[in-house]
């Protein structure tokens, strides 16, 4: 172990195997799903697929964040310890958690003050956030110091590319994300919405295309434009998927057959049961290091 305590949320949508086995420690978010409240605990209260197959099924699970006095429960055992602790929040672009950590962090400070707790806004989501904090998890474990560790995340949060396609876009149009009439279109057209996250860590659009296939080609060619040295990529590569994983095989089949000099295969997780109650079933995530992201 390092020099600091590492942790983050569980919308980092690693798996728990990981997650112990690199000593990270994750605070979860929680949603609602017809009239009951539960943690995304990855996947551990209700399994994925059962998760996606109750929202295709109508069901419509509503979100909520890690409020202060969570995170101050979560933060304040590592502290007793004599910890301290660098903190990565999902993106300040898609919920407000940042905010309730650096609330938190403020309480833990006034009442420890001896100890040092940093809160970082990823920018991030998903296992592109995932991959940010397994970079970090990487300096840790190499006695980095936490002044520098947080250093590196500065400067490079920004380099950790998310690319998304959906081929089912209800829970666009449920979110209010899509019209109605753009959803119906979409689908009889056979339209995959490709998105990413951009430098305020907000998901955008950024073009429509025309049949799964095609999508699955273009995020691919995304990565050999935006990656580290394009098709030399030696870094790592991260995926994420709502009950479709055989898309999220092709796509990672295609990367390890055109980047040769990859950090081991490619690692494909499940988008947990938050991010997943916003996108639905049917998308496929992809997560790189690359050039910033500007725009």
């Amino acid at each position: 172990m390092g020099k600091f305590i590492l942790t983050c949320c569980s919308t980092a949508d690693m798996s728990r195997e990981y997650f112990d086995r690199r000593h990270i420690p994750f605070v979860c978010f929680h949603y609602t799903m017809d009239g009951i409240t539960y943690p995304d605990d990855l996947g551990r209260s209700i399994p994925f697929d059962q998760f996606y197959n109750r929202i295709s099924k109508g069901s419509t699970p509503v979100t909520s964040q890690v409020n202060v006095d969570e995170y101050c429960d979560f933060f304040e055992p590592f502290l007793k310890e004599g910890k301290d602790i660098l903190h990565l929040t999902l993106s300040s672009g898609i919920s407000g958690t940042y905010n309730s950590a650096c609330v938190a962090r403020e309480e833990m400070r006034a009442k420890y003050p001896d100890r040092t707790i940093v809160v970082m806004d990823t920018l991030g989501a998903s296992s592109g956030y995932g991959l940010l904090v397994d970079a970090t998890a990487d300096l840790r474990d190499k006695d980095v110091s936490l002044e520098d560790a947080v250093r590196w995340v500065e400067e490079n949060r920004l380099r950790v590319h998310h690319w998304f396609f959906s081929a089912d876009l209800t829970s666009f149009k449920r979110g209010g994300r899509i019209s109605a009439t753009s959803a119906m279109l979409g689908t009889v057209l056979n339209i995959c919405p490709l998105m990413n996250i951009n430098d305020k860590g907000c998901l955008i659009p950024v073009q429509k295309i025309r049949t799964k296939k095609k999508a699955i080609q273009e995020i691919v060619r995304m990565m050999e434009l935006h990656a580290d040295g394009g098709i030399n990529y030696s870094g790592k590569c991260f995926m994420s998927h709502s009950a479709c994983e055989k898309d999220a095989k092709e796509v990672a089949l295609l990367i390890e057959d055109r980047f040769l000099h990859l950090s081991g295969p490619v690692v494909i997780n499940n988008v947990g049961t938050v991010i997943g109650a916003h996108t639905g079933p049917g998308t496929v995530a992809l997560f790189y290091f690359g050039d910033k992201r500007e725009g």
